[in-house]
């Protein structure tokens, strides 16, 4: 009898149901995707905050420590200490490995350029390298691309071109070089002849420096083997109470502390790893970048988080008023109920079984639909896919069955109310 009324019920309110159904889908689907995609927009925003370069930079000791106490860089003859080209890949053997997405070394040395005599700055690094790991694997890195954004005329090197360089915007300006012209460069006694096969414009102080191959530099430096920092870039968990704690003195951290902060994405944690396998190294957190991609990315999350709520809200408001308008439609047949002896908690579960049952087929049309939305914004925002994640799917079931009981508040107390021989004299 009880499973008769209710497909009675659906036969005779297909249209409110259908409205109810459509009401818990929008807000279903809305939950879904923002769900889905506030779960995966951490890499998301991370991945484009890395083409806007590095956030670790990695020091020899007594330059780092030059550096914070009077300001004296590396390369500056103060204190010309280098870490060893050899250990770079050790960084891909961390525990957080697969975070470090970039990184690329620098050996920073003042040449002069023939018949001129001011100093310019001249970097090594590698622009596309191919590095064979410890673990066995594989890795293409460079700062072609951790510096992407930049405005090269020409084309940038190859790690092979070691007879080619890069040259600012600046220093090409000051001395009129152009793509394709022949410079030669000074240090001490050793000479280089170089065909300049891009000038680039990075709008700060890059635009003042001349780009080779580490090799080349190396050659002129007369520092085999040898580079002067690494810039890294890489995938990292904003910071909390823990990390900043952490960063300060991880010997203040307890063991349980410790382990948590080891085993967690924190550029702190990163940065300690880094150190442990390169000899004699500081690596630093470049803290305007670490910073803005946690503000960005619980900006982001907050937003995302936000939408879900106001959409939950909105599907609970519409669901309240569909069902209080179908209890009132169905007041007499409630009032009949209630005079032949049928108890407000047997027609409430029926009122609510039919409810729940449109929430089940509204709630997996939404979900389904909010994984189309979630793909949507993936492609339109990020250029990527969304991966889908199966904790999403009992979160929004929850969340539905909150939102269709919480709508439901007020038709069932409007069902309690009803008084069946008013009801039933049209009162």
């Amino acid at each position: 009898m009880f499973w008769r009324m209710v497909k009675g019920a659906f036969l005779r309110q297909k249209g409110k149901m259908l409205m109810i159904a459509f009401t818990i889908a929008l807000g279903a689907s809305l939950a879904a995707a923002m769900l889905n995609v506030m779960l995966d927009v951490g890499d998301k925003v991370n991945q484009e905050l890395k083409t806007y370069g590095a956030n670790i930079n990695v020091l020899p000791k007594g330059a780092s420590l030059l550096d914070d106490l009077y300001g004296v860089g590396e390369g500056s003859g103060v204190s010309d200490q280098y870490l060893k080209e050899s250990e770079l890949g050790n960084m891909k053997t961390i525990f957080w490995a697969h975070n470090i997405v970039d990184f690329t070394p620098y050996l920073n040395a003042k040449v002069k350029l023939a018949a001129q005599d001011s100093e310019v700055k001249l970097v090594g690094t590698w622009f596309s390298h191919h590095l064979d790991l410890p673990t066995g694997e594989s890795l293409d890195t460079g700062m072609e691309s951790m510096k992407s954004w930049w405005d090269v005329s020409g084309q940038w090197l190859a790690d092979q071109d070691e007879n080619s360089a890069m040259v600012g915007s600046l220093v090409a300006g000051r001395n009129n070089i152009q793509v394709g012209d022949t410079i030669t460069l000074e240090s001490g006694e050793r000479t280089k002849k170089l065909t300049v096969k891009g000038i680039f414009n990075a709008g700060s102080d890059e635009d003042e420096q001349i780009y080779v191959p580490l090799p080349t530099a190396q050659e002129l430096a007369d520092r085999a083997g040898l580079v002067s920092s690494v810039e890294v870039s890489a995938l990292t968990t904003p910071d909390n109470e823990l990390a900043r704690r952490a960063a300060q003195n991880p010997n203040s951290l307890s063991i349980k502390e410790q382990e948590t902060w080891y085993c967690t994405a924190y550029v702190s944690s990163i940065c300690y790893q880094i150190e442990e396998v390169i000899t004699d190294a500081v690596a630093k957190p470049i803290r305007q970048v670490a910073e803005s991609e946690g503000a960005i990315l619980e900006k982001t999350q907050l937003l995302m988080l936000l939408i879900t709520i106001l959409s939950l809200v909105g599907s609970a408001l519409g669901i309240s008023n569909l069902v209080t308008a179908s209890v009132m439609e169905r007041s007499r047949e409630i009032g009949l109920l209630k005079a032949v002896g049928a108890r407000n908690s047997p027609i409430t579960w029926l009122v609510l079984t039919e409810i729940l049952i449109t929430a089940v087929v509204g709630g997996v049309v939404g979900y389904f639909a909010g994984l189309g939305f979630a793909q949507i914004i993936g492609h339109s925002v990020f250029g990527s896919a969304i991966d889908i994640k199966p904790m999403v799917i009992p979160l929004v079931a929850v969340l539905v069955a909150l939102v269709t009981l919480a709508g439901s508040i007020p038709s069932i107390r409007l069902l309690l109310s009803l008084r069946p021989a008013e009801v039933l004299h049209g009162r």
